[in-house]
């Protein structure tokens, strides 16, 4: 139902924006320049009026307010006669009595182009780490599926070039059958992908919350995730050159097994947004999570719109290096340029040495005890009710999506017969506007 009501819903508002939309912007924009040209009138005119009103004296102010008036309103209807510099001087002293000009404001724009990127670096923190993180993630996936779907064709079906080759250019006329095989081979990997990807970090995450949360640190939980992603891209690299000697199999478990066990995205989300809370005051943290949130919402779009066209240009090896080289340099950034708060950790507890202190720290199942008894501790109105049923939305939510995404690109190419740059095109208008 969602679809017949809102298909027809979008095509009419589509429709109204064409018919409508254009000539309401020319006319708002009109009619804010004519209102804009009065209110520089009518303050040029006050402001004259009382440069002429002060030349009076105390004494002979009750005799002359006759005249007084005559020359305000001979000033406000002579106004349009004003000269520009007059005008543009009446504008800036307006524009300083606004509101919105805060000394923070002023400083800023009175900085120099070097303190300006000082005063940058100290406000930017996670912000790029989660766009560079998204956008070549998303970059390196359809070259990932379309190296799955060519292995698969080539070395486990045995079907020869000519075929696979027409396969991948989409001229599957007389090839109906070889899709089905490549799609159905593919589509069974990806439902064990999809357990190993998601099972791991889901068993790393009930730890490693609580223990970033004892010792403050938050960036292992972003250079893990970073050093996963990264590491894909070299296998796949690797896989690329020993084509034909390492199967699909193996190919799809190289490709899942980095990220399962570095945590994933769910890990840099951790990360990111429990960093974001530890620097951030009440006032300043919402709009910052927002900001944060927009980053990640930008790296969807730009990484899918490029993924496809460079698989075109540069085939699979340089997908892959593009993607690691910007997953190297965001690796860099944390490690250089993002520092751990240690006044989260708790100085008086007494520290456990080695490997295997560390070991016993981290898998703490006392403190997992903790964290799964706040979550779920009775309370007023029905608190743990309301938990449940947030978490059972949020799963019905997200997680048809998610298997969605797992099997849309395969589903594009053998409904729609789309090669990667249509479906990427296809993919950043729709999150584009699911963005807005």
């Amino acid at each position: 139902m969602m679809p017949l009501v809102y298909g027809p819903l979008y095509s009419r508002v589509y429709m109204a924006t064409l018919n409508i939309l254009p000539g309401a912007v020319w006319m708002y924009f009109e009619q804010r320049e004519d209102n804009k040209q009065v209110d520089e009138m009518d303050n040029v005119g006050k402001e004259a009026s009382q440069r002429d009103l002060t030349g009076f004296s105390a004494d002979s102010r009750n005799c002359e307010c006759a005249s007084t008036e005559l020359i305000v309103n001979n000033l406000q209807e002579n106004s349009y006669n004003m000269d520009e510099p007059n005008k543009s001087e009446t504008k800036q002293e307006g524009a300083e009595e606004l509101p919105l000009k805060t000394s923070t404001k002023n400083n800023v724009q009175n900085m120099t182009f070097v303190e300006k990127l000082k005063f940058l670096k100290a406000n930017v923190t996670v912000e790029p780490v989660l766009a560079l993180f998204v956008m070549p993630s998303v970059l390196a996936t359809l070259a990932t599926q379309n190296l799955n779907l060519d292995k698969a064709c080539r070395v486990n079906l045995g079907f020869g070039d000519d075929v696979c080759t027409a396969l991948r250019l989409r001229k599957r006329a007389n090839h109906t059958f070889e899709e089905d095989e490549v799609q159905k081979m593919i589509a069974s990997m990806q439902a064990w992908k999809s357990i190993v990807h998601t099972s791991l970090p889901t068993l790393l995450m009930l730890f490693v919350g609580a223990w970033s949360d004892k010792t403050g640190k938050r960036k292992i939980c972003m250079l893990m995730p970073i050093f996963g992603e990264f590491m894909t891209c070299l296998l796949n690299m690797v896989n690329t050159y020993f084509f034909y000697e390492v199967p699909v199999e193996w190919t799809v478990f190289m490709e899942v097994i980095s990220p399962a066990l570095t945590g994933g995205w769910v890990t840099m989300f951790l990360g990111v947004f429990s960093y974001l809370g530890d620097i951030t005051s009440k006032e300043t943290r919402t709009f910052r999570m927002g900001i944060l949130s927009m980053c990640m919402t930008v790296g969807f779009p730009i990484g899918m719109g490029l993924s496809g066209v460079l698989l075109k240009l540069l085939g699979f090896y340089g997908v892959f290096l593009v993607s690691g080289g910007l997953q190297f340099l965001n690796f860099c950034y944390v490690l250089f340029f993002l520092e751990d708060h240690t006044w989260l950790e708790n100085k008086d507890k007494e520290k456990k040495t080695g490997f295997f202190g560390f070991l016993a720290e981290f898998f703490d199942f006392h403190s997992l005890k903790e964290t799964l008894g706040i979550a779920f501790k009775k309370g007023p109105n029905n608190r743990r009710l309301r938990i449940c049923l947030i978490l059972t939305v949020v799963c019905l939510i997200f997680g048809p999506m998610f298997g969605e995404l797992s099997v849309m690109y395969i589903f594009a190419r053998y409904r729609f017969n789309w090669d990667e740059v249509k479906y990427s095109i296809y993919s950043t208008y729709s999150l584009m506007t699911h963005s807005i």
